[in-house]
């Protein structure tokens, strides 16, 4: 049964840092890419940031390119998302994918995690 759960999310200002945490259980040994969505209310799930297995290829949202670093540590299972010089429009529930086909654009697999919430005032 492939599971998978995020943490880190809380309430900030603008401008102050975060860091995602999501962590996979279900699939040990198996290569996978890994990934995060958000979703603000209101709004569709919208993609944020995949990497590869072994971390060589990563892509970003244009919205969050040179904030945001997607990085992962495959012993722990576990992956992360730095979030830098946080805007109010991040504001979501931030969930993590895992195993999605990854061929130049990330498709989300149907293994999701229950999401954690993002808050940024202004």
């Amino acid at each position: 049964q492939v599971q998978v759960a995020e943490s880190g999310g809380r309430s900030v200002q603008a401008g102050a840092s975060l860091r995602l945490s999501c962590v996979a259980s279900g699939r040990p040994g198996q290569a996978y890419a890994m990934a995060w969505f958000r979703q603000a209310p209101g709004t569709e799930r919208e993609f944020v940031a995949a990497i590869s297995w072994r971390g060589g290829t990563t892509d970003y949202a244009d919205s969050v390119k040179g904030r945001f670093i997607i990085s992962r540590d495959n012993d722990k299972n576990t992956m992360y998302l730095q979030m830098n010089l946080l805007k109010p429009e991040d504001t979501a529930v931030y969930y993590c994918n895992m195993g999605g086909d990854y061929y130049g654009e990330y498709k989300p697999s149907s293994h999701w995690g229950q999401g954690t919430q993002v808050t940024v005032s202004s």
